[in-house]
């Protein structure tokens, strides 16, 4: 083969790689209840925002993080894959079993409580209050807390990145749902039909806001993921848009 042809093989070859794909981190320790019932209904809404689990397409695997995880709202969208450590405790744990789990909600610390006898998620504790049919999955029901291994994963979605403007005039709150790669963002800006780009700001869990006038615009929305991925969504929403409204985009990280 001559060294042109090498050249275009291993051009081609690279071009159908992905080179920013966010990759699995190493495996950390934690411990894993459950919450919201056994069809999880008590897990909707949540301190990430985004509402119904089921509609938006989170489902049941799903799970609130200790403060030490949350990051005040950063991690929401994270991935992780979560294993029960069967070494540790195999009266409890289901034996190679694991999950795949999406962080939607908060596990606020109960300080009354000591951190080894009810205060699971009391600061440092990293732990994980999982979504009951999710943990069921690598736990058995009446151990009711299990030790977990875990490890940050990329994510996978169906479809692209949605974006949900809520809010009113002068105060556009922009819920960005279903994001894959490293599930968190970054930084969000937006840029209306009229406008230059301008810096969003988190509001609370993945609900951004902006405090322009963007009313009649179209708008374009660039979004960078905890990793350093941007993706530009250009004019994703169209300039008849009203408060309330979902904008689904084919566009994935």
């Amino acid at each position: 083969m001559s060294a042109l042809a090498l050249v275009t093989v291993i051009s081609i070859f690279y071009s159908f790689i992905n080179v920013d794909a966010f990759t699995a981190s190493g495996w950390r320790s934690a411990h894993a209840t459950f919450y919201g019932g056994s069809d999880a209904s008590g897990t909707m809404g949540g301190a990430c925002g985004y509402g119904n689990l089921y509609s938006t397409g989170y489902g049941t695997s799903t799970a609130a993080l200790s403060t030490a995880l949350f990051n005040d709202g950063a991690s929401c969208g994270q991935c992780y894959k979560i294993t029960c450590d069967y070494r540790t405790d195999p009266r409890w744990c289901k034996r190679g079993a694991s999950v795949t789990i999406t962080a939607t909600n908060f596990c606020p610390p109960n300080y009354d409580l000591p951190s080894n006898a009810g205060g699971w998620c009391n600061p440092p504790r990293q732990h994980f209050d999982m979504a009951q049919p999710a943990w069921e999955k690598i736990g058995i029901y009446r151990g009711g807390i299990v030790p977990v291994m875990y490890q940050r994963v990329p994510c996978y979605k169906r479809g692209g990145v949605r974006f949900s403007i809520n809010g009113r005039d002068y105060f556009e709150l922009v819920l960005i749902s279903n994001v894959g790669g490293a599930g968190s963002i970054k930084s969000v800006q937006v840029k209306g039909s009229r406008t230059n780009w301008m810096t969003m700001s988190r509001n609370w869990g993945a609900n951004w806001q902006s405090n322009s006038y963007l009313n009649g615009q179209s708008l374009s929305f660039k979004v960078t993921t905890t990793d350093g991925v941007t993706r530009i969504f250009s004019n994703i929403v169209s300039s008849n848009w009203r408060f309330g409204q979902t904008f689904s985009s084919s566009i994935q990280f």
